[in-house]
């Protein structure tokens, strides 16, 4: 849902700058343009040039563009299938705020595991997932913003009650890694 015209800021909004990965604020009233509306974050372009991610609770910063984002963001329906599949449809809504390419697809998550002794707050069993990922580049800013991003929607998953994210860069990534989806996505097939 990127949009040609520049739009004001409605608050002072938390931002995190592409793609240093430092946390500002930007005030109210800045001129922004959404580039990319994915999963429920955003990035925009201020007037300036610089790229800076805005987070799903500061959509509505954005005006009625952010509100409406973020209720498509949302609108997944109840994933079916056993937790494996369900994580993977999770980190499918985890996007680099560069790359219009979910994690998944991109070929980020090098391994998924689901282990059943996880204990939750109150002793209850659950389920633990274990994440091995990567980045498109070893140096990027944005790299513990894009792994918090796949631990909080692994963990917002019924039954699991902890999503251990651990970022590797052995073997290194490549473009070989991406799905066909995503090479079409971004004009490499």
């Amino acid at each position: 849902m990127p949009h040609s015209d520049f739009i004001p800021l409605q608050r002072e909004t938390q931002v995190i700058m592409i793609p240093d990965g430092l946390e500002m604020t930007l005030p109210a009233g800045t001129p922004v343009r959404i580039t990319q509306a994915l999963g429920g974050s955003f990035t925009v372009a201020s007037s300036r040039g610089n790229l800076f991610r805005i987070a799903p609770a500061d959509a509505d910063s954005l005006g009625d563009a952010g509100r409406q984002a973020a209720a498509e963001a949302t609108e997944d329906g109840a994933a079916e299938g056993d937790l494996e599949e369900r994580v993977w449809d999770a980190l499918r809504k985890v996007y680099d705020p560069e790359i219009p390419v979910n994690v998944a697809d991109l070929g980020l998550i090098y391994s998924l595991e689901v282990d059943g002794n996880g204990q939750s707050h109150d002793g209850a069993g659950g389920l633990r997932v274990r994440i091995l990922m990567t980045l498109t580049a070893p140096g990027c800013g944005m790299g513990p913003v894009i792994a918090n991003d796949v631990k909080e929607r692994v963990e917002a998953l019924p039954d699991v009650v902890a999503a251990d994210v651990e970022v590797v860069f052995d073997p290194p990534w490549s473009q070989n890694m991406m799905s066909d989806a995503a090479k079409l996505e971004l004009g490499l097939l």
